[in-house]
């Protein structure tokens, strides 16, 4: 019922933007010729990432035995984020500091004592909700060990406070493979398919764009 009183509000304001020649505006045509090209375009790319097949059970099994982590060993991390702020000097510093102290109180009491300024949280992650390219080193971690990763503001420690294994089966694990397997297959054939209409275009950079475009590799 919301949802059909919200389409007739959005119907009865059409007819009034209509009656008052809104949709003839130069800024309204613009953004209904962009949305076409939006709609339309994607509509190409899903009709060529059709072409993707479903992956075959083995497929399947030898991604899922490629990927512990992710299934056969997954875990459910405790971590405990601390996001600071400092130059590439003071992060250096930082991992000196953390490789002498004990615990993750005397790094807070050392971003203390040299006022570096920092926040916290801390969050319940499955391995799946993990950066698939960190996800080696928090399999590889110890309840209680931490990490140190450089960020454009600073850096970002992660301290695993705890965790708990929580496999999942190959049948389980099946549905989500097929689908991340039949993505990349379809990432994969509307990237050739785009280099190829690339190659078959004459494309022309203009103004500044044509010194930028000479200048890429």
């Amino acid at each position: 019922r919301q949802i059909l009183e919200r389409l007739i509000d959005q119907e009865l304001a059409l007819q009034k933007a209509t009656e008052l020649k809104l949709d003839r505006e130069p800024r309204v045509l613009q953004q209904l010729e962009a949305a076409r090209r939006e709609i339309v375009s994607r509509a190409y790319l899903e009709k060529a990432g059709e072409a993707a097949g479903k992956p075959a059970p083995e497929e399947v099994a030898k991604y899922y035995e490629a990927n512990p982590a992710l299934f056969k060993e997954r875990r459910i991390y405790s971590l405990q984020e601390i996001a600071i702020e400092a130059t590439p000097e003071q992060v250096a510093q930082m991992r000196s500091q953390l490789g002498m102290t004990k615990n993750i109180n005397e790094l807070i009491e050392y971003l203390k004592a040299n006022d570096i300024r920092f926040s916290g949280n801390q969050a319940v992650r499955a391995a799946e909700q993990l950066p698939i390219a960190s996800l080696p080193a928090f399999a590889a971690m110890k309840d209680g060990q931490s990490m140190l990763n450089a960020t454009p503001t600073g850096a970002q420690l992660i301290v695993l406070a705890g965790s708990r294994a929580q496999p999942a089966t190959l049948e389980q694990a099946t549905p989500a493979i097929e689908q991340f397997l039949l993505n990349a297959r379809k990432r994969e054939i509307l990237a050739k398919d785009i280099k190829a209409l690339r190659d078959g275009a004459t494309i022309e950079y203009v103004g500044k764009f044509a010194e930028a475009a000479a200048s890429a590799p």
